[in-house]
């Protein structure tokens, strides 16, 4: 006669490591998907810097050329 006890437990051990081994899929998937946005977020904020640096780059232009006049 098994005890009773053991079984159960076994059936809980089962599903405990059925459960992980999902989370675990779950967590893989989710790491795959977060390095797709950063690879993207990547180029954007090359462009993004791009952008400012030009940006500070023509307001420097602009405000030392104030008091020059073309001649």
């Amino acid at each position: 006669m098994e005890n009773p006890h053991a079984e159960r437990q076994a059936v809980l051990l089962e599903r405990i490591l059925k459960n992980t081994s999902k989370c675990t899929e779950t967590i893989l998937e989710l790491n795959k998907s977060l390095e797709e946005i950063v690879q993207a977020n990547y180029h954007l904020q090359t462009a993004a810097n791009l952008s400012m640096q030009y940006r500070k780059n023509v307001q420097f232009n602009l405000s030392s050329g104030k008091g020059q006049t073309h001649s």
